[in-house]
């Protein structure tokens, strides 16, 4: 290795200055060329003007057309960073401690409006009713409706996990379950909350994921309430820049015990150039029937019930190539009408999303604040095909 610094290093830039005199003999022989050249050695005042000489000539000949010298280029030692972010997908894991941040799901005014009115446009399409058989021995579906209430605990801008502690959420839960009873007795309701277990951010974030992923200790928390007082919980993957694989695989140890199960919002599965928030993202088919795969190889190797994954839908760019998305032996698929407005613009939703586009079992979503009139238990089962997937935000 060189015993002296690498040059531009912080080492080299503050090393005390060393001798520039060459040894005598270097010097002597030096001397001797520069006699030979100019036929007597230049004294210090020869040689001064000489190079003021040299340098005032040089500036004219570089100057420019209008008489402008060139600026000259001076390299940055410190690294640029580039206009667009390179994002690099690193396989996500719980962060413990993590600090979510909201502001992007703070929706006031009309841009309220311009974001979700557009649910659904008028559609002249022929429904196709969904086939209600189980497609998965031992499953949830179709013997059952799950009811969940939606969130991100301790943020009320983020839905009903939000408002109220878990005690309390429970006691709720199982008031507005007793409703759906009420209006379809022959349908058991089981009760879930949906936690979202990686959040969207508007900004890159240290992996250039746009996410933060709920805290460890938060998840370990709703896992053992939830199963503790025997309800389902569901992880909401929101992918951002991540891909459903290296989100999805992130949560395994929370999918992999009996009551948990998945869902995917294609909302913040965001392309190169996009930022959640802004824009409507997508998952494409072969995302989730990587999904429906892995769910049922986990549910096998660890000896669990089949899993149920919902799909939150309220355009139809959100999956891509919808038409090639099919029942799978071994999980059961939701798709779930996301969005709010009016019950005459939910039902054209759900209508798309669960029948035109139907795949497996039929799901809907409610928002207690922005659904106005908030349809009621009985409207949402006379709905056709009646959802066995019902949440409320």
């Amino acid at each position: 290795m060189p015993d002296h610094p690498k040059p531009f290093s912080s080492e080299w830039m503050n090393a005390p200055a060393v001798s520039s005199e060459p040894p005598r003999r270097l010097q002597r022989a030096a001397n001797r060329r520069l006699v030979l050249f100019f036929g007597k050695f230049p004294g210090e005042r020869a040689l001064t003007i000489m190079v003021v000489v040299v340098l005032t000539l040089g500036s004219f000949w570089f100057a420019g057309p209008r008489g402008e010298a060139h600026t000259p280029v001076v390299s940055n030692l410190i690294a640029r960073v580039p206009d667009t972010p390179q994002i690099q997908f690193a396989d996500p894991k719980p962060t413990a401690g993590a600090d979510i941040s909201t502001e992007s799901f703070q929706v006031t005014g009309n841009e309220a409006d311009s974001a979700e009115t557009q649910v659904v446009p008028e559609l002249q399409l022929q429904p196709a009713p969904v086939e209600e058989a189980p497609t998965t021995a031992g499953g949830l579906l179709p013997g059952n409706r799950i009811l969940a209430f939606y969130g991100f605990p301790g943020n009320p801008e983020m839905g009903m996990l939000g408002e109220y502690d878990m005690g309390r959420l429970l006691e709720l839960l199982r008031e507005q379950a007793i409703e759906y009873e009420e209006a379809d007795p022959s349908t058991p309701v089981l009760i879930a909350f949906e936690v979202i277990a990686s959040v969207a951010q508007k900004s890159p974030q240290a992996d250039g994921s746009y996410l933060l992923d709920t805290p460890t200790s938060v998840l370990n928390e709703y896992a053992d309430f939830t199963r503790e007082n025997d309800i389902l919980l569901i992880l909401d993957a929101q992918i951002g820049y991540r891909t459903v694989e290296n989100d999805v695989k992130g949560m395994r140890p929370w999918l992999a015990q009996e009551h948990v199960h998945l869902a995917i919002d294609p909302e913040f599965a965001m392309e190169e150039g996009q930022i959640p928030g802004d824009h409507i993202g997508s998952v494409d088919a072969i995302d989730i029937q990587w999904a429906q795969q892995w769910l049922t190889d986990l549910a096998l190797e660890e000896g669990v019930s089949p899993k149920v994954l919902i799909v939150h839908q309220f355009t139809e760019s959100m999956i891509t190539n919808k038409h090639q998305v099919f029942p799978m032996s071994g999980v059961q698929l939701v798709i779930d009408a996301d969005g709010w407005g009016p019950p005459d613009l939910k039902t054209d939703a759900y209508n798309y999303v669960n029948n035109v586009t139907a795949v497996e079992y039929a799901g809907v979503k409610l928002f207690y604040k922005l659904d106005v009139p908030l349809m009621t238990a009985e409207d949402i089962v006379n709905l056709d095909p009646s959802p066995l997937f019902v949440m409320y935000q």
